[in-house]
């Protein structure tokens, strides 16, 4: 390779401060690559007003979004900015319908990186008709990021390209991430009690949110969620209905910063995803960071392979609140077990997720397509 930056463009579906588990990605992933390379992004407004500009140092487009196709936002303008930026490479984040059809319409031709974070699980005959452009758009990538390698073997998507496929797991920063020694962990213990179960992410269906209060019916402990989404009112409704209310704080969303004393001051993180939607599950991460043990559920995605079973906590069945219920209060029961489940949690993310690891992985991918492309020049 020369030596001189080449310009990356990253295509997200949205950028921070949105919350959620792909947007966390890409910041940190951008924070690691811009030692090496120019790096944009390019995606959506999460709100109206939002303005472009610079996000720690990360040059950020954010384009208007006149209609969405099944909630993903469609932005019209982004074939222009691909076209305006010329990238040498275009890294694109999916499942993003909108944006694999900018990058066809932008005529963009040099090297392509996809991060294949999910399949579209729900939306079927939406994902049916969208098939032949996603396929367009794989078929010329110089390189396919799956984040795990349960969720590359029971994907048909990432099965139908595995010759591109490379297996590159999400990485935090996990000195950022520790809050164990955040004043704000005992206030938290202090208000909320000694008996903590806590649980992140958006209030929609495949988060399993309904089965974790079901379960809290068995528990004496307080729940401490995290998120907000269209699900919050039935969830408040179950809530009272089943008598748990008591039990329950509903905290909305939170940033990262807000959240991490959260993740220190639980006696356990539980992340009850109950469909393949939940392709890994970021936060269990930034539990581990904080030496919490996890319970997760055994979905054939990448899930129960980032906190193990029996090494950094428990993984019981989807859907089944009773066995939730059980390894809840297991770990209350037995705190030689939690400590045991902390000390490798920690461990473990240390070893295999750090933001520094994945960002020298996917720099190498970068690397190995950008030679890909002089060696393809000067052949011709």
């Amino acid at each position: 390779m020369s030596g001189r930056r080449f310009k990356v463009l990253q295509v997200g579906k949205f950028y921070p401060p949105h919350m959620g588990g792909i947007e966390t990605h890409l910041e940190a992933l951008c924070g690691e690559l811009r030692t090496r390379f120019d790096v944009e992004v390019v995606a959506a407004k999460h709100r109206p007003d939002q303005a472009s500009g610079e996000r720690l140092g990360i040059k950020v487009t954010r384009l208007d979004t006149p209609f969405s196709i099944t909630s993903a936002p469609v932005n019209p303008g982004l074939p222009a900015v691909i076209r305006r930026t010329a990238p040498d490479l275009l890294h694109i984040h999916l499942p993003h319908p909108g944006g694999v059809l900018g990058l066809l319409a932008s005529g963009y031709r040099g090297p392509l990186v996809v991060t294949y974070h999910s399949d579209v699980v729900r939306q079927r005959i939406m994902g049916g008709i969208f098939r032949p452009f996603l396929d367009r758009v794989m078929g010329r990538a110089s390189a396919i990021i799956a984040t795990s390698r349960g969720y590359m073997d029971s994907s048909p998507v990432l099965q139908a390209h595995a010759a591109r496929c490379r297996i590159v797991p999400y990485g935090i920063a996990v000195e950022r991430f520790d809050a164990s020694g955040d004043p704000r962990v005992n206030d938290i213990r202090r208000t909320c009690g000694p008996r903590l179960v806590l649980a992140v992410g958006r209030l929609v269906y495949y988060k399993g949110f309904d089965v974790l209060l079901d379960a809290m019916r068995s528990v004496d402990a307080r729940l401490l969620l995290i998120g907000d989404g269209p699900l919050r009112p039935s969830l408040e409704a179950q809530a009272r209905a089943s008598g748990v209310h008591h039990k329950i704080t509903f905290l909305g969303e939170l940033q990262n910063d807000e959240a991490a004393p959260y993740f220190a001051a639980a006696d356990m993180f539980v992340l009850p995803s109950v469909a393949r939607s939940e392709a890994f599950g970021i936060v269990q991460l930034e539990a581990m960071a904080n030496g919490t043990p996890v319970i997760n559920t055994s979905l054939a995605s990448g899930v129960p392979g980032v906190s193990l079973h029996d090494v950094s906590g428990l993984t019981v069945p989807p859907h089944d609140a009773p066995a939730l219920a059980v390894a809840m209060n297991r770990l209350f029961d037995e705190p030689s077990l939690r400590a045991r489940f902390s000390a490798a949690a920690r461990q473990r993310v240390r070893d295999e997720f750090r933001v520094e690891l994945m960002g020298e992985r996917v720099a190498a991918i970068y690397d190995d397509a950008l030679d890909a492309r002089g060696d393809a020049r000067g052949a011709a």
